[in-house]
């Protein structure tokens, strides 16, 4: 029972951490100190510790000389190898989903999740609510990983959506007015679209080569968000140069 306690603390402190971090609310080379987290929390300081190598592990915090954690500094090349490396590794699960065959029960799941998008865009063209979009594209690409039937390359896909700006919804941008936000949407439900017909008909180069590029958007994404003045995005804090 206590060991149960101790696991689901350090996932909420792990999941606190995370969103923190990724959010820009602590900055790259903040300190964490194991018993101010403790108290905050209002937990021991062993689930604290826990949830700390557990971020460390995923690439978000490193030991700090002397002992505890900083929050990572990521410089701009670090950004464009993260996204690159979950383009890698979401198109081969999506691969793999392929040559292995999905049933058509998940299929049609998946095609409910992009036909709930394409109802959030008006007649006119314009893009759905950003947040309805933004939890249902997430959603989707949880689900269309979970078609993959390797553990390792999941878990590993997993590991690295969970880094500053990896995450397929990382840059979902705030402006209605901005063409690149309302292009990108685009884009990216004629990618959601193209990869699940891929799957279901089984072309697994084709699903693997859209993986690839629907990562490219996030890349876009970024140097517009880096780059427009007023666009400013708190995990910016996170790169360095």
């Amino acid at each position: 029972m206590t060991e149960t306690r101790g696991s689901t603390h350090a996932k909420r402190a792990a999941y606190d951490l995370r969103q923190r971090i990724v959010k820009g609310e602590l900055p790259g080379g903040t300190r964490l100190y194991e018993v101010a987290l403790a108290e905050e929390l209002e937990i021991s300081r062993t689930p604290v510790r826990e949830a700390m190598s557990r971020l460390a592990e995923e690439g978000l915090l490193e030991r700090a000389r002397g002992g505890g954690f900083v929050v990572r500094s990521f410089t701009y090349a670090d950004v464009l190898d993260a996204i690159e490396l979950r383009g890698v590794l979401e198109g081969t699960a999506l691969r793999l989903a392929a040559e292995a065959g999905v049933s058509q029960e998940k299929i049609q799941h998946i095609k409910g999740l992009i036909a709930q998008i394409d109802a959030g865009f008006s007649a006119a063209g314009d893009p759905p609510d950003l947040e309805a979009y933004s939890g249902l594209n997430e959603q989707f690409h949880d689900d269309i990983a979970d078609l993959c039937p390797s553990g390792i390359v999941r878990s590993e896909l997993q590991r690295v959506k969970s880094l500053p700006f990896a995450s397929p919804s990382a840059f979902v941008f705030r402006r209605r007015e901005s063409q690149t936000m309302t292009q990108s949407i685009v884009i990216a439900q004629a990618h959601h679209h193209a990869m699940i017909e891929a799957i279901e008909r089984r072309e697994g180069a084709r699903a693997e080569a859209l993986a690839r590029e629907h990562a490219l958007i996030a890349r876009r994404n970024l140097e517009e968000k880096a780059l427009a003045p007023g666009e400013g995005n708190p995990a910016l804090a996170l790169i360095v140069d």
